[in-house]
């Protein structure tokens, strides 16, 4: 189980709570800050950007001390765990409000809209997170049609959910001072800068999910339409028994290799009872 959970979850999925969806938390003045901040200076993830660049010409010890720096710290700030769609049905299905907007990653890194990225909250119409969002000076999120938030239906968000998986993006769940949970974001290793930094540059800014990915052998086309969307490098391809195979100490469980496969031979396995992985978050 992971830190989160046994931290702010009281041992259960800490994001499966409702209370870490609360408004009341943004009565917290130090949160409301930071939300604004990152909201508004998109320029500081570029900046961001460049130092984990840099990061990788450091010596090997200059590294491993930065990098503990930076997780630690952002644990506490701002942190992530990717989330398998069934699970972010169900936070759609307690939260009242769901908003989608511009995505803030990808705006540093295309210089384009896209609409990735989604407020959640326990309030109606946004809640206190719309209206902070709406109050700062963020041109991202107005795009070329001029939609800004968009508010979804449950049913609408979780098909966008769905065609996102198509793409092969991963869902994850985001704080904003632990253990508040306002952002569900759909990630990709090229243009998320998030997730470059953990699994490109070994910068762990977000946790792996609670499950890994299995394949069952006798049902496996090798078709390899897996591989494609898995953007963890977790699965390869046996030329000899013409099978793919997930490599479980890699795999991010965020499930959706199995959006892809005709033959529904991907399942989901709890990570804390796959010996492997157990231990790696």
């Amino acid at each position: 189980m992971c830190e989160f959970c046994t931290k702010h979850g009281e041992g259960e999925k800490w994001y499966l709570q409702a209370k870490n969806y609360s408004d009341d938390l943004l009565s917290d003045v130090r949160r409301r800050r930071f939300l604004e901040e990152f909201v508004s200076e998109p320029d500081a993830l570029a900046r961001d950007a460049r130092h984990m660049d840099r990061l990788e010409k450091a010596p090997a010890f200059i590294k491993g001390m930065i990098r503990r720096i930076v997780t630690r710290r952002m644990k506490k700030v701002h942190f992530g765990q990717v989330v398998p769609i069934e699970e972010i049905n169900q936070i759609f299905g307690f939260v009242n409000s769901i908003v989608r907007m511009a995505c803030i990653c990808r705006h540093t890194t295309l210089g384009k809209e896209k609409r990735y990225c989604y407020g959640i909250s326990l309030a109606p119409d946004g809640g206190i997170l719309a209206e902070i969002l709406r109050g700062v000076d963020a041109s991202f999120f107005s795009g070329p049609d001029g939609a800004g938030l968009e508010t979804l239906t449950r049913d609408e968000a979780i098909s966008a959910f769905r065609a996102h998986e198509q793409e092969g993006l991963c869902h994850s769940v985001w704080t904003f001072h632990t253990p508040f949970i306002c952002g569900i974001c759909n990630c990709d290793r090229s243009d998320c800068l998030a997730m470059r930094s953990a699994v490109t540059h070994a910068l762990p800014v977000m946790f792996r999910g609670e499950y890994v990915a299995e394949v069952a052998p006798d049902e496996c086309a090798g078709c390899r339409e897996c591989m494609r969307v898995c953007q963890f490098g977790a699965i390869t391809y046996s030329p000899s028994s013409k099978k793919t195979v997930i490599d479980q100490r890699w795999c991010y469980g965020c499930g959706v290799c199995r959006s892809v496969c005709k033959k529904n031979a991907i399942r989901l396995e709890e990570r804390a009872k796959v010996p492997v992985a157990a231990n790696l978050w």
